[in-house]
């Protein structure tokens, strides 16, 4: 049964589980929780998937995820490995093997034929990797003793003390 054949209400369902696939590419999503998302049983599920869109829900998370792995390879200053954990992939060596299956070539080979071609300037890693994190995560602290104790007090300065909260 291809994409066309399958009830709408089995697309609704379907779409709902491919549209968190969508959002969460990043995030290390299951089949349970796929299926759970979409109401099915985790084997029904793979089955209705793959019949209606005609691969299996981790080949389309693993597509998803080389599809933005090329945007950043060709947009972002960021390394090869800072852009496989991006992605969500949680190994180096199935993101190239996975990216040179589906690309043709490997990250790197990309990423340079990219750059031979021009385009815009590169992305600063710190800003793609700040829109990356999932939202309401706090930004990790870089400095320890901030972390522990709080913020640093400024030092006051004599006669100052009642006059700064004044202005």
């Amino acid at each position: 049964m291809g994409k066309q054949g399958a009830p709408p209400h089995v697309l609704a369902h379907l779409r709902a589980a491919r549209d968190l696939m969508d959002r969460g590419y990043a995030e290390p999503l299951d089949l349970d929780a796929l299926a759970e998302a979409a109401g099915y049983s985790r084997y029904h599920f793979l089955r209705a998937f793959r019949d209606a869109y005609g691969e299996t829900p981790g080949a389309y998370l693993s597509r998803r995820r080389i599809e933005r792995a090329k945007d950043l390879l060709r947009a972002a200053n960021l390394t090869v490995t800072e852009i496989c954990f991006v992605v969500g992939f949680s190994s180096l060596g199935s993101f190239s093997s996975r990216f040179s299956e589906l690309v043709g070539c490997s990250p790197s080979a990309y990423r340079a034929a990219a750059v031979s071609k021009g385009g815009p300037p590169p992305i600063p890693g710190c800003f793609v990797m700040m829109w990356s994190r999932p939202p309401g995560a706090a930004p990790q602290e870089r400095n320890r003793g901030e972390a522990r104790h709080g913020p640093r007090a400024l030092p006051s300065l004599p006669g100052n003390d009642e006059t700064r909260s004044e202005r």
